[in-house]
């Protein structure tokens, strides 16, 4: 398997240079990444549950889908490939923030991320990779709040922290 690679940023989003993929998330280091929240015409959430397989947090909740851009790649072009490689899927999607994350995810891992907010909207039924997702689900922003609340265990650490920034987000531009 090819190694990848992720984008060194500082804090303003200005490219530091490369680093593989794992040696980044060994070491912590900032990077750029993406998070995509695709929502149908009932403003359900569409979720997906990561692969068994994933190398992190398999078997947990998580946002539409989410990465990070390669070299040469803007957030928006390794958003639409990710989504069709992951979910099978293609939506107009809008940047609404970007923000900075630090999150022990397990196996000596840290993400320490840039992350960019990406907010679509799509009917589509996902064409899932096995590789990528195990299952997926559309569900409230309130019935996923709730179920947080109960089972944490059960979502990805990531989009604990951005899940409330998205609905609040999603309440102030109605």
């Amino acid at each position: 398997m090819e190694n990848e690679f992720v984008i060194l940023v500082d804090v303003n989003d200005v490219a530091q240079g490369l680093m593989e993929k794992m040696q980044a998330h060994r070491e912590a280091v900032l990077h750029r990444a993406f998070s995509v929240f695709l929502f149908n015409s009932n403003n359900e959430l569409l979720l997906q549950q990561r692969a068994l397989g994933k190398y992190h947090s398999p078997g947990l909740w998580t946002n539409t889908c989410c990465s990070h851009p390669r070299q040469h790649e803007s957030v928006h072009q390794a958003a639409d490939r990710r989504l069709l490689e992951e979910m099978g899927m293609k939506a107009e999607m809008k940047e609404v923030f970007s923000f900075i994350y630090k999150a022990d995810v397990g196996q000596g891992l840290t993400e320490h991320e840039l992350d960019h907010v990406l907010i679509g909207y799509s009917d589509d039924v996902p064409q899932l990779n096995p590789a990528e997702v195990n299952s997926w689900k559309y569900a409230t922003m309130s019935a996923i709040r709730e179920d947080m609340r109960e089972h944490p265990e059960s979502y990805t650490v990531w989009f604990r922290i951005i899940f409330d920034r998205v609905d609040q987000y999603l309440h102030q531009h109605k």
